[in-house]
């Protein structure tokens, strides 16, 4: 398969606005709309309990969704050991100008934020890739870089998707501490019930909130999930 073919596969919502998947992702937006009202709550976390659940694929196509009305929208891909962002967006990880260099370099006197975000093809939303792999990504995740640069950031963007490990990688909890809401991301047939009660009970005693919990990779055809059911094809 072709990049091209790769990038409309995962891009679901911006190849195809009319599918039941795009619907249901629109549907998604709407909600955490809904549980905005006062519309300060800019910064939406999304992790999962294990790999392959498809949180990066969510993040994208949340994202894009949420750039109608002329919003301004940013992915950072906090995955500092896999992220896939730049895959699905179709450029290089640059390992000198991403998230982890952005954070290494806030406090440089020479640190210009605009070498480091990356247009898409959609209009209005960029991306800032992994970057390099520090030796401790908790530890630089969870500093006060971090956080001064995830202030700078919101004050360029109307709202930022953060793509983070999975949850039996700390970084996700330690990231929590900066999001207005929290997204876990499940999978049918993959997700054990138990993982996902152990992700509960993780965000608690990092005293943080579970937002919301997306089903990814429903069978459309079962009757199990109804419409609570968001799948891709």
């Amino acid at each position: 398969m072709g990049k091209k073919g790769l990038f409309k596969k995962e891009v679901f919502l911006n190849s195809n606005p009319k599918s039941t998947f795009s619907e249901s992702i629109n549907s998604i937006k709407t909600n955490l709309r809904f549980s905005d009202l006062n519309g300060d709550k800019k910064v939406i976390l999304i992790t999962s309990s294990t790999p392959g659940e498809g949180k990066s694929f969510i993040t994208a196509n949340l994202a894009a969704s949420f750039t109608a009305n002329n919003k301004k929208v940013l992915i950072i891909d906090a995955d500092l050991r896999k992220g896939r962002q730049n895959r699905i967006f179709r450029f290089k990880n640059d390992p000198l100008y991403g998230y982890s260099n952005m954070i290494v370099n806030v406090n440089s006197y020479d640190f210009d934020i605009s070498d480091y975000i990356k247009k898409t093809t959609i209009p209005r939303l960029y991306v800032i890739s992994r970057g390099q792999t520090p030796p401790s990504p908790l530890e630089l995740l969870s500093s006060s870089n971090n956080r001064r640069l995830l202030n700078m950031l919101k004050e360029q963007f109307d709202y930022i998707f953060i793509d983070c490990p999975p949850v039996i990688v700390s970084d996700a909890l330690v990231l929590s501490k900066y999001s207005d809401q929290n997204i876990v991301v499940v999978a049918q047939n993959i997700t054990k019930i138990e993982s996902l009660n152990e992700v509960k009970l993780m965000f608690e005693k990092a005293n943080s909130k579970i937002t919301g919990v997306i089903l990814n990779k429903a069978d459309k055809h079962s009757k199990k999930y109804g419409h609570y059911g968001y799948y891709s094809e």
